[in-house]
């Protein structure tokens, strides 16, 4: 179902399946039900779009594992219908849509095939029998794609199959379907019986990547939803997604020769598969397992402050170890050959894959004191390589392959001298590799400053305080250089500059203005998508002087969001129209898979910020008032957001500092009676951060309890802060072992102390204070000195994007139109909806990245083809921007929403 929900978002359908996150997300798999309950809900009250409809789940089988899974369907509003009854259904639908293409649906269906609908015999005249099947498959013909699959929706696959007998679903028959127009979506193969019954299954998935999708046009394989094809799953461990359950299953099972094994007492005496897979021993690891604390020390070597933790040694290369490395226990023999030849190794990066078919993928940056013993550790290294399988082109069945990266003395690195236009990216973080990506692959542009109309491939340098960071972003990026760079060296930043066309700063808005000033000097154009700020709005006239253009704001917010907004402004006025209200909603959310935790939100930075930013003031305009609100009641402004054409987002929105601003930049505040910019969360997060704040935990003072060398525990701490005022002690020293009495005892102290007055918010925040571990009796470390250090470290362990975890950014914008003439009023409206993108290389990139990096190429790419005319520092407000920009933007996939009502 989540699988389905983003399938169909990418078609253009919003549905409620959408907030169903993942099974392994939820803690047990009545907590799974109970969400699968609330979409049904939600189903039967809004009901589905009819374009998609009908919904029909087809499942194979009537053991064990076909009811499992019809248990789960059964908790949504459903149907179940006979086999021979799908036609007449998806005829009824077809004629439906074409009289009432705006009606909604309440249910879906099911329908449990077996064998008798899977096959027909080849002799016209006899009918199907069980048992003949069973003995003489051969006399059956296949025929669930004629029957079954052309009304399916999602094929959920639970039955038993051996390849004597006919598959399920060939790679043909689903070409077929998919040309006659099939509207299947996705195929659940619980079976993974890969290559199997469902043929073009041909591999499994994991549970971190439970989907791919397979485009039967070309026969290939993606890791998107987006495009053509169905989605599949295969999971081959699909007990673990509620571990505990599986763990009480599993362990009455082991527990019957657990005891037996626990008397061996030497490892000789286990069977081999046992032996090989004994990690300990008398106290000891085995010889296989030695390189843990090897590899472990130099992980704890890594202090947080060391950026680069490159080896004590003069000269340092990245080798990338991929493969069979633990299985096979290859990464001994790897480490053996760099300590053995005098290196020294650090651990960089390390993925462990999780089955005997996985590879795994470590990087190691390795050092020596000279090159000739580097030499020697990469020669070594690649032998070993080649003797396991080759090199990093390696096939699939390879057990080791290698890849060396630049060998560098201090970490420093040279520009590889281009032709053409270069633009330098100054920074390393996430929002980098995107820009990078999209400048070095648009295709050749007119040279800049050339008279001749030539052409030439954009050359991107990617700068960072560390080579190493630098080289991560752009691996993998055809025309694009790593370098090393301190910015507040003028020296090497002003040679660097001077060797390129455009600058593009990423970094901090503090390093700015400084930037700026070297790039006027040089008379190079320069993009950022930071807020224009006192410091830069200074150094415009100098920027006009020099004929350059700084282009600021130039990301999501601030940045798509003003050129959505003033692309709706100018075509109203355009139309002779005044703009009667403004609103705009912007969030950066996690996806609803992902919205895991209490409080509906991770972080992919240091939360302070954020955290920070709940306790500003902000004014906005509404209906005429201008509307004053102080940060310490941020919070309780929130206010519930439902966006036409994305129902099943349960959204809230709180004012987003001073909106009057906006009134001035896009020319409306004399027209305007209400002009609102405000901050999107899902709904429920402004009540429990408003009672988290009324507690303490967002107070920045130090706090004298955690001035002393004898650090209090976050239980000692939390019971403090709802102590403070002295109004009950009876409730000190709260038994936490007591069966349900600790949090029973919270919410009555939160509630006593008028820190929320519903019941229902304080059981959230008590969640939330559970899930953060503030209620544990572990200390807090010292570099926590205030309430507010506390929580932010806390959501900085717990509230962090989990590995293939997806964000998402929501920005939405209303523009009421109103005309003298007597025109009807109009709303215009526009949405952007991006979720993370999943690399083939399994990293995800982030739709924040995305949003904020591509637009900071785009104006580069704008400057560079002398597209903007406008010297000094500007904004994006002009239609010599934005016009192109957005039309940029759609055609790099970040695609834009535009309706209108009346």
């Amino acid at each position: 179902m989540v699988s389905d929900s983003v399938r169909y978002l990418s078609l253009g359908y919003s549905t409620p399946f959408l907030s169903l996150g993942q099974s392994h997300m939820y803690p047990s798999l009545a907590a799974a039900k109970a969400a699968v309950i609330a979409v049904g809900e939600e189903i039967a009250t809004f009901g589905l779009p009819s374009g998609i409809c009908p919904i029909v789940f087809v499942f194979t089988g009537v053991g064990n594992v076909s009811q499992g899974a019809q248990e789960i369907f059964k908790l949504l509003p459903h149907t179940f219908v006979d086999a021979e009854k799908l036609p007449e259904i998806s005829a009824a639908w077809n004629l439906s849509k074409q009289s009432q293409s705006t009606k909604r649906v309440f249910q879906l269906y099911g329908c449990v095939v077996t064998s008798r609908d899977m096959v027909s015999h080849k002799d016209p005249t006899r009918h199907f029998d069980k048992a003949d099947y069973y003995a003489h498959p051969e006399h059956y013909a296949p025929v669930f794609h004629e029957r079954i699959a052309p009304y399916a929706s999602v094929i959920v696959n639970c039955m038993y199959w051996e390849r004597r007998f006919p598959r399920l679903l060939s790679i043909s028959q689903l070409q077929q379907l998919m040309k006659s127009g099939c509207l299947l979506v996705g195929i659940c193969d619980i079976t993974c019986d890969i290559g199997g019954s469902i043929e073009f299954v041909d591999k499994s998935t994991s549970i971190e990547k439970p989907f791919f999708r397979y485009d039967p046009s070309n026969n290939s394989y993606h890791d998107d939803m987006e495009g053509n094809g169905v989605i599949c799953l295969a999971v081959d461990i699909l007990p673990t997604e509620f571990s505990k359950e599986a763990s009480q299953h599993f362990g009455n099972i082991l527990s019957k020769f657990v005891a037996s094994l626990a008397s061996m007492k030497q490892l000789v005496e286990l069977p081999s598969y046992l032996r090989r897979a004994c990690i300990a021993h008398d106290g000891r690891l085995t010889s296989l397992y030695e390189y843990i604390p090897r590899m472990r020390k130099t992980m704890i070597d890594l202090a947080p402050a060391k950026a680069n933790p490159s080896p004590d040694k003069k000269y340092s290369t990245l080798v990338s170890l991929s493969g069979h490395l633990f299985d096979k226990f290859l990464i001994n023999e790897a480490l053996d050959i760099i300590e053995a030849a005098g290196g020294s190794f650090q651990l960089v990066r390390c993925e462990v894959g999780q089955s005997i078919d996985d590879t795994s993928y470590s990087e190691l940056e390795v050092g020596a004191d000279d090159t000739a013993t580097l030499d020697k550790i990469i020669d070594s290294l690649t032998s070993l390589a080649n003797a396991h399988g080759g090199n990093h082109n390696a096939r699939k069945e390879t057990e080791l392959s290698l890849k060396i990266g630049k060998v560098n003395e201090c970490g420093t690195g040279d520009i590889v001298d281009k032709e053409g236009p270069k633009v330098l990216i100054l920074g390393a973080g996430r929002v980098c590799r995107p820009a990078a990506q999209f400048l070095a692959s648009y295709p050749n542009i007119c040279s800049y400053g050339a008279d001749d109309n030539s052409t030439d491939q954009i050359h991107v340098i990617v700068a960072s305080l560390y080579q190493k960071d630098a080289e991560e972003i752009v691996e993998g990026i055809k025309n694009a250089t790593a370098t090393q760079l301190d910015v507040a060296d003028i020296g090497s930043l002003s040679d660097l500059v001077s060797q390129v066309e455009v600058v593009v700063s990423l970094l901090p808005a503090s390093f700015h203005a400084a930037i700026a000033r070297v790039c006027i000097e040089l008379k190079k154009h320069m993009v950022t998508a930071s807020y224009v700020d006192e410091s830069m709005s200074n150094l415009s006239q100098a920027a006009k002087g020099a004929g350059v253009t700084i282009l600021s704001e130039m990301g999501l917010d601030p940045g798509i969001d003003h050129m959505m907004s003033v692309k709706m402004i100018d075509e109203a006025h355009a139309r002779n129209g005044k703009v009667k209200a403004f609103t705009s909603f912007c969030g950066g959310l996690p996806s609803p898979a992902a919205a895991n935790n209490p409080l509906a939100y991770k972080f992919s930075w240091n939360p302070a910020g954020a955290v920070h930013s709940g306790k500003n003031p902000a004014v906005y305009k509404f209906l005429g008032e201008t509307i004053h609100v102080d940060g310490s009641s941020l919070y309780e402004s929130a206010k519930r957001l439902r966006l036409p054409g994305l129902p099943a987002f349960a959204l809230e929105h709180l004012p987003n500092r001073n909106s009057l601003i906006y009134g001035d930049l896009y020319g409306i505040s004399e027209e305007a009676s209400t002009i609102y910019r405000a901050t999107l969360r899902y709904e429920g997060f402004s009540e429990i951060m408003a009672t988290l704040s009324k507690i303490g935990f967002f107070d920045a003072a130090n706090h004298p309890l955690l001035q002393d060398t004898n650090r209090p525990t976050y239980k000692g701490f939390l019971d403090e802060l709802l102590n403070a005022n002295n109004i009950s002690t009876t409730t000190t020293n709260i038994n936490i072992e007591a069966s349900g009495g600790y949090d029973d005892e919270l919410i009555a102290r939160i509630l006593s102390l008028g820190h929320c007055k519903e019941k229902d918010i304080a059981v959230k925040t008590v969640k939330t204070i559970k899930f953060l571990g503030l209620h544990e009796e572990i200390q807090i470390p010292k570099d926590c000195s205030s309430a507010f250090n506390v929580i932010c470290q806390r959501m900085e362990q717990r509230m962090a994007y989990g590995h293939n975890e997806q964000d998402m950014v929501l920005l939405h914008h209303e523009v009421e139109v109103e005309y003298p003439d007597g025109r009807p009023t109009e709303k215009h409206q526009a949405t952007l909806l991006e979720f993370g993108k999943v690399e083939n290389g399994g990293s995800t990139t982030t739709a924040m990245a995305l949003t904020v990096g591509v637009p900071a190429a785009i104006g580069a790419l704008l400057l560079l083809e002398n597209k903007v005319q406008t010297k000094g520092v500007i904004r994006p407000l002009e239609p010599e921007i934005y016009i192109p920009a957005l039309e940029m933007l759609e055609s790099s996939g970040i695609k834009l929403a535009e309706r209108v009502e009346i």
